[in-house]
């Protein structure tokens, strides 16, 4: 495992940190056996090996000396770079997006996890097609007498690529669509949803396994959970809540997966609260906290959603700064300090989550015509309706609901 640290990254991250996580992402694959790493101080990136002469040719010796089949940068490669040093090592390379749908193909479950992957490793594929390989670059000829020079293979792949890619899209989009048929049928029940997000790995499946009773794969590596999750609980209170379990994020997610996970991924703009889990005993939890806050923004997650932080993992955290992180959270409001794995903190948190639904309501009469069925149904969905009179145009309602389900409703257009 190579990890590049240019020195004119701005890169939130230290080079040591960065390495540990490409070092976790290996791992992620049972198959791989990681023998080891290391970071490779770069003062400029080199076009054509991405690494210098010098570097180049002593990973080479490395490599030959510990029987090396395949090497990981954890980083952009380009094409040219790839074919480069394949050729030059004798290895197999890899860079951080195709490890990263390389763990993806191996935890997709559901019809749309297998498809969205499929979908995000064509387009990165094709990608590699330009002056991947130069058999690509022979030319077919063309039909009839005066047909021309005809393609060139690399031609003929990318649209074998972009065919694949057209059915692929018409199979998700009627997958999607079943999706969104379930979201539909969830709105007319009149609980409220809540979502789990954070960066990988944070401890957002075992906090949902605790709160929900449910058997989620939880495991101790990145993207353990792929496909999304969502079960029905009762809190402490009595209230009913659906409860959201998604893939984690990472730094630097490349962008297929955010392009083809996007339908996965916009279950949270659904959610009518934002659970974001952080691994608090992390050194770079501030950095991870960041990068979700990012990608929360990048999907269209507004303020308007409220959130709020649970702090997982305080049983890896040291007495001290256990104490100091208690103290911290006692005075920010919406944090929570838990431990997903004990249960410490967790009933405190589920009394919030039931107090954010509990918001104070106010009367209204609304005019609804006859024309207007949609929001007359879902106001009867909601349960928010007080009376309802029949008048020359539609109906005269009075309801008595949150400035949430108000919000809601004005939205419905």
């Amino acid at each position: 495992m190579l990890h590049p640290d240019i020195r004119a990254d701005k890169s939130r991250r230290l080079p040591e940190h960065g390495l540990a996580e490409a070092i976790s992402l290996a791992h992620a694959l049972p198959e791989l056996d990681v023998i080891g790493g290391e970071v490779v101080r770069l003062p400029r990136v080199h076009p054509g090996m991405l690494f210098g002469s010098g570097k180049v040719a002593d990973l080479k010796a490395r490599f030959a000396a510990d029987d090396i089949a395949l090497v990981l940068v954890d980083g952009p490669v380009t094409p040219v770079q790839q074919r480069n040093l394949e050729k030059e090592w004798g290895v197999k390379l890899l860079d951080r997006t195709g490890l990263i749908l390389e763990i993806f193909a191996d935890r997709a479950r559901t019809r749309e996890g297998v498809l969205q992957v499929e979908l995000a490793a064509l387009s990165y594929q094709r990608t590699r097609l330009v002056r991947a390989w130069t058999h690509l670059e022979r030319q077919r000829g063309g039909f009839g007498f005066v047909g021309g020079p005809g393609e060139t293979q690399i031609e003929a792949d990318r649209r074998a690529i972009d065919d694949q890619v057209i059915r692929l899209k018409r199979q998700l989009d009627k997958v999607v669509k079943t999706r969104e048929l379930h979201r539909a049928a969830r709105r007319k029940v009149p609980f409220p949803i809540v979502a789990l997000v954070g960066y990988t790995n944070a401890g957002k499946s075992t906090l949902f396994n605790r709160a929900t009773g449910a058997d989620v794969l939880a495991k101790d590596m990145l993207f353990a959970t792929l496909d999304p999750t969502m079960r029905g609980i009762t809190l402490p209170s009595g209230r009913k809540i659906i409860l959201s379990d998604t893939v984690g994020f990472i730094s630097d997610l490349p962008t297929q997966l955010v392009a083809a996970f996007r339908a996965t991924l916009e279950e949270v703009l659904e959610a009518d609260l934002i659970l974001h889990v952080r691994d608090i005993a992390h050194p770079e939890t501030g950095e991870q906290a960041a990068d979700v806050a990012d990608i929360l923004q990048s999907l269209g997650v507004g303020p308007a959603t409220p959130m709020y932080e649970v702090w997982n993992k305080l049983d890896l955290t040291a007495p001290a700064e256990r104490e100091a992180l208690l103290a911290q959270a006692e005075t920010r409001d919406r944090v929570f300090p838990v431990s997903a794995l004990t249960g410490e903190g967790v009933p405190r948190l589920l009394d919030a989550i039931s107090a954010a639904f509990d918001e104070e309501k106010t009367e209204r009469s609304l005019a609804v015509p006859f024309t207007d069925g949609r929001r007359r149904a879902w106001l009867h969905a909601e349960g928010v309706v007080l009376s309802e009179t029949p008048t020359d145009t539609g109906f005269a309602v009075t309801v008595r609901w949150t400035a949430r389900q108000e919000k809601r409703y004005r939205d419905l257009g």
